[in-house]
């Protein structure tokens, strides 16, 4: 079983991510915490334990230190694992450092358990790899293990909604104070009414957006959406 460390700060998002882990066979989870410091204990404690911890799932963004600072400190310190990075940062330069520091996939929030499971099958076939009994692998099968981290962020979307959409609607969401409607999301981003209902719906299922009714205006209340910042 590849035992993970969900490292992520905010405690619902933690419990579902940890709920995912489960979810996929040859997974266990090792644990949850929310905070660097705690995921520097956890991997000491796991490994006096000797149990040791293989991957972490870890937030970018943890209220003591920034994410890809606790990778540098921990392969500083000798605690080797390897990270899938679970966050919303997609600038460059944190995609680029991530890549240096030795994260080996980079899950961009927000996801569906589909891509979820097919990073974790696509890392679980890598790691696979990586520890064969042989001491040397040949080229091929250097190739192989490092093809295998290489996914497509669109899986698990339903027929008809495309990723580069979901993250424009998920964005406006994000840098709103308040909530938007459809319709309003829809003059946002150039889209039909009803393909921006849809996008919504979809962020509200996954429970990345709330939904409540806007009363105050003529006829049936219009259903308005925010990110869910809890």
């Amino acid at each position: 079983m590849i035992r993970v460390l969900v490292v992520e700060d905010d405690h619902r998002t933690a419990a579902a991510h940890g709920e995912y882990v489960r979810r996929v066979a040859g997974f266990e989870l090792a644990g949850v915490v929310h905070t660097a410091s705690d995921t520097v204990r956890a991997l000491r404690d796991a490994r006096a334990a000797g149990q040791e911890v293989h991957l972490l799932l870890l937030d970018m963004n943890l209220p003591d230190r920034h994410g890809l600072v606790l990778c540098r400190q921990l392969r500083a310190a000798g605690l080797v694992v390897d990270v899938i990075a679970v966050t919303a940062a997609r600038e460059l330069e944190v995609v680029r450092e991530a890549v240096a520091v030795g994260v080996v996939q980079y899950l961009i929030k927000p996801f569906v358990f589909g891509l979820f499971a097919e990073k974790l099958g696509a890392y679980r076939t890598y790691f696979e790899q990586m520890r064969s009994p042989v001491s040397t692998l040949s080229q091929r099968e250097v190739d192989t293990a490092f093809a295998a981290l290489r996914t497509s962020n669109a899986a698990g979307l339903p027929k008809g909604l495309s990723q580069d959409t979901l993250d424009a609607v998920s964005d406006l969401l994000a840098r709103q104070p308040g909530a938007l409607s459809a319709s309003e999301v829809a003059d946002a981003l150039h889209l039909a009414r009803i393909t921006a209902r849809r996008y919504l719906e979809f962020l509200a299922d996954q429970g990345i957006a709330t939904r409540a009714p806007r009363y105050g205006t003529r006829g049936r209340p219009e259903l308005e959406y925010a990110r869910d910042r809890a």
